[in-house]
């Protein structure tokens, strides 16, 4: 019984490989790499007429195990070593989607993790703002910490000092992060964050998942990010994996930024006081973009997203104030 990966005949598949399965009723699969060793193997099934008729065999894996358990198919190979698998047949986003994982894998995929309960940079309470308008906020509840619920001209979770923020973390879902970003939001949030003296935009999922949206091309999607660290090089962009990683990197960084502030007398310099900070602007409508498209000779569809090109062009024409 052998596992039979073949080079794919196709030049232009993203998926370089063939993967045929000896189980009956088992589709052929397109797949990404040979074995999952540092991350999940994204597959796709395709007719068993893609297997070519003279084959060019990348490899052979003998296998002691394979047998299909519900909605996925456990693969066991006679070697010592990278010799357990298991191929996934799920749904996401709405769509069918298979991956090869192995342990491994799966432990980074889903990381075991518990946030500390251990003073941050040694203060035994941190007093954090949470911004008012804020859903489903962070509680803090395991962290050494106190939240005050106020409204906040920028972010979601701030640190004060002498009524003035000097420090401030927005959060953001992958699904918000996607819509913000390709909206021109975000950009006009992030020059915001920019004029404090520390900030940073915490994403509550992995980077992978920005190049694999259903909503947002993987080319937008990382251009725009990279676009976004480049023009505000001082907020940074970290994404946290998880949102209970995200809420304890977002009280560490508040907790490290408010000792950095104690030691440094110019720090409050940029701060922005609590009482007479202005929100935010939002970006522009999309009507108005439109519109401002049309009378300078574009073409843009009456509903859906903006391109980024046309963004470009009307932000440069019609800077934020």
């Amino acid at each position: 019984m052998e596992l039979l990966i073949a080079k794919n005949p196709d030049p232009d598949s993203s998926l370089p490989y063939l993967l045929r399965i000896p189980l009956s009723g088992t589709p052929l699969l397109r797949a990404r790499d040979v074995w999952p060793r540092t991350n999940a193997v994204y597959c796709h099934p395709v007719a068993d007429s893609e297997w070519p008729a003279e084959p060019e065999i990348v490899e052979r894996i003998e296998l002691r195990v394979c047998e299909r358990r519900g909605a996925a198919i456990d693969i066991i190979a006679t070697r010592a070593r990278e010799n357990r698998s298991q191929i996934v047949f799920t749904t996401a986003r709405g769509r069918d989607m298979v991956f090869w994982q192995s342990p491994r894998t799966r432990t980074q995929s889903r990381p075991k993790t518990a946030p500390s309960r251990s003073k941050a940079s040694g203060i035994a309470e941190l007093d954090i703002i949470v911004d008012s308008h804020e859903r489903y906020a962070y509680g803090f509840t395991q962290q050494r910490a106190s939240v005050t619920k106020r409204a906040l001209p920028c972010g979601d979770y701030a640190i004060a000092v002498d009524g003035k923020i000097v420090a401030s973390v927005e959060r953001k879902s992958m699904a918000d992060l996607l819509s913000s970003m390709t909206s021109g939001k975000l950009r006009y949030a992030m020059a915001h964050l920019a004029a404090l003296p520390r900030a940073a935009v915490v994403i509550e999922d992995q980077y992978s998942a920005a190049l694999s949206s259903k909503f947002v091309s993987a080319k937008d999607a990382a251009d725009g990010l990279a676009e976004l660290q480049v023009r505000y090089p001082s907020v940074p962009i970290v994404f946290a994996q998880t949102r209970k990683l995200a809420e304890e990197w977002t009280y560490r960084y508040l907790a490290a930024a408010a000792v950095w502030v104690a030691g440094d007398s110019e720090a409050l310099a940029g701060s922005v006081p609590l009482t007479t900070a202005t929100p935010a602007k939002k970006g522009p409508p999309n009507a108005t973009i439109r519109a401002w498209a049309r009378d300078n000779g574009y073409a843009v569809a009456d509903r859906g997203a903006i391109s980024r090109e046309i963004r470009d062009m009307f932000d440069q024409q019609n800077p934020p104030a």
